[in-house]
């Protein structure tokens, strides 16, 4: 049986997401981290306030307990604190530490230079209208 566009299409983006997240992965490895505990990082540094453990486990789209035990780890490494939240006290917010801030700026970095060269060749509106297929995928998504 022959494959449709989609069913490539659909094999395509998942090959993309494993390959541009594995070779982030490989770039950041230098920097003693899990990729499973510099995202949880870099989903923290985007918050405004400090999120909940809850928050911060749908942001990053993990259960609780397995955000549980990357936040152990990376509270035992100093990076993130975790704070009583006084109106409930089985919530807990997620703050970052200092030492955490300087490891974000290198994430970035690393990250975005990446970026920078995955996309050489690729125009802006060739990314406007991919961005625009990939929204009416995720809207059908969430319906269903």
């Amino acid at each position: 049986m022959p494959l449709t566009d989609q069913h490539k299409f659909g094999m395509q983006l998942a090959h993309m997401s494993r390959g541009w997240r594995a070779e982030l992965d490989r770039r950041l490895a230098g920097l003693n981290l899990s990729q499973a505990r510099w995202l949880v990082l870099l989903h923290l540094a985007r918050f405004d306030e400090a999120p909940t453990q809850r928050e911060l486990a749908q942001s990053v789209g993990v259960e609780g307990p397995t955000l549980a035990r990357l936040l152990d780890s990376l509270e035992t490494q100093g990076l993130v604190r975790r704070q009583a939240v006084l109106e409930d006290r089985r919530a807990k917010k997620i703050l970052l530490c200092p030492p955490a801030k300087p490891l974000i700026d290198q994430i970035e970095t690393i990250a975005n230079a990446l970026r920078a060269e995955l996309f050489v060749g690729v125009d802006e509106e060739e990314l406007r209208v991919c961005m625009r297929v990939h929204a009416r995928i995720l809207a059908n998504l969430e319906k269903s």
